[in-house]
């Protein structure tokens, strides 16, 4: 990724006096976990297969795992804090100079970074189950002894409740709790995520009110940005759980990486993900103004031309054991760079990310749901988060779906769509002060 993006920024970022840093976050390797239990139990045939399951999926298995979930998270907590304090003691003028941190996750990396962030813990879910029993039980016919027992318990608890926030008000008078990362992150990249599912799973429902904070506060992380292929059987979106209807509307496509004078992001407006789907109940003049039902799973269309997963996923198998150990990379922006060389963009009007509550699929007419044909501003997402790569015309599904969850490192398209947002602002600067000159 850290070659790739080199390649995308000395062609279309090189005028500007700022520098995005690429850190990679290895820390899966460190911990100890079972040891070589899982190893020694792997049969040997297919064993490269088995490794690519052993370094991805089972990782998942020791996630979800009572045992072992601390030690991942706190592995990767202080690598990601060790490395952070790492270069800014080699580059003071960073934070002098107000420099940015985004992280860049993928699979299962983002899942924990998320709860990091957060600082989510199933010890909470478990007190919710608890008291939601104890609810249903005090519902239930009950003897006089259970009962009595029972209000003594329900004291005992109280009490006990108000000895904790007593101690814990104390402790923290005398002492201010550090955070949790050392640097506030400004975007939030999941390639290939499962994140979705998780908190699906923890209860997670749609809101109304379209905003990111309803996953992920603002005050956490100022941009969350969901990236994936379409065939990456373990990649989900995160749009339909903040409005349910998104599941009925297309990601943002990200451009491929050589187009000429792409739209920016924040001029691509939402659209249908089956535009020919009609109602079949409904007359000709209602149609055109009648929009899918949001429970309804259309298939998806068949998309432009884009970066191959193929032709960049084929070696990915043979490394994906060793790149799956590697969940998560850091990105440091705002560096000031030593030399910069003046030079045209050819892409300057692409740096923008799907900040307008407006996205669309290039490609695919939208579905008429107003007089304009798009979707009526009051049901938008503040931000678009869900972000696709285009599927090559020429490229096999069920090859993708084995290649595309580990080719994302080595995509140009993704290195442009990341160094676009990371340059945003710059790019903003440098346009108006060429304005302001003109």
């Amino acid at each position: 990724m850290r070659d790739t993006a080199r390649k995308v920024e000395e062609k279309y970022f090189s005028n500007l006096a700022t520098h995005v840093e690429f850190l990679p976050v290895e820390w899966r390797s460190k911990l100890t976990l079972d040891g070589d239990t899982v190893d020694s139990i792997t049969p040997d045939k297919v064993r490269g297969l088995r490794d690519m399951l052993n370094s991805s999926a089972m990782d998942i298995m020791y996630y979800t795992s009572p045992l072992y979930r601390d030690e991942l998270v706190k592995g990767l907590q202080q690598e990601l804090n060790r490395l952070y304090s790492l270069f800014c003691s080699r580059n003071p003028e960073f934070e002098e100079k107000g420099g940015k941190v985004s992280i860049v996750s993928h699979s299962l990396g983002c899942v924990i970074t998320y709860d990091i962030m957060t600082g989510w813990n199933p010890v909470r879910l478990y007190e919710q189950l608890l008291q939601k029993e104890e609810e249903e039980l005090e519902e239930g016919w009950m003897s006089y002894e259970e009962r009595r027992l029972l209000e003594k318990l329900y004291i005992t608890k109280q009490r006990l409740r108000e000895i904790e926030e007593r101690l814990n008000e104390l402790k923290a008078s005398t002492m201010s709790k550090p955070p949790v990362l050392k640097f506030k992150v400004e975007n939030f990249f999941c390639m290939g995520s499962p994140l979705a599912v998780f908190l699906a799973l923890r209860g997670i429902r749609p809101g109304t009110s379209g905003s990111q904070d309803h996953i992920l506060p603002r005050t956490i992380c100022n941009r969350l940005l969901n990236i994936f292929h379409p065939t990456d059987p373990v990649a989900y979106r995160l749009e339909p759980l903040i409005l349910k209807h998104y599941s009925n509307i297309s990601p943002v496509q990200i451009h491929w990486y050589n187009t000429a004078n792409p739209l920016p992001y924040e001029d691509m407006k939402p659209s249908f993900l089956n535009p020919s789907k009609e109602p079949t109940s409904a007359p000709d003049t209602e149609s055109a103004s009648a929009a899918p039902s949001p429970t309804t799973s259309p298939v998806m269309v068949r998309r432009h031309y884009g970066e191959s997963i193929t032709n960049i996923g084929k070696a990915s198998i043979l490394g994906a054991a060793s790149i799956g150990k590697g969940l998560g990379g850091m990105l440091f922006s705002r560096f000031g760079r030593s030399s910069s060389t003046p030079q045209s963009m050819e892409t300057g009007k692409d740096g923008p990310e799907g900040d307008e509550k407006k996205a669309t699929t290039a490609g695919s007419p939208p579905l008429p749901h107003s007089s304009s044909g798009f979707l009526e501003p009051t049901v938008e997402l503040e931000h678009r988060i869900d972000f696709e790569l285009r599927e090559g015309l020429v490229e096999s599904r069920y090859w993708s779906a084995v290649t595309s969850h580990t080719a994302y490192w080595s995509s140009l398209d993704i290195a442009l769509f990341l160094l676009t947002f990371m340059y945003k602002q710059d790019q903003e600067e440098t346009d108006k002060s060429n304005l302001d000159t003109m």
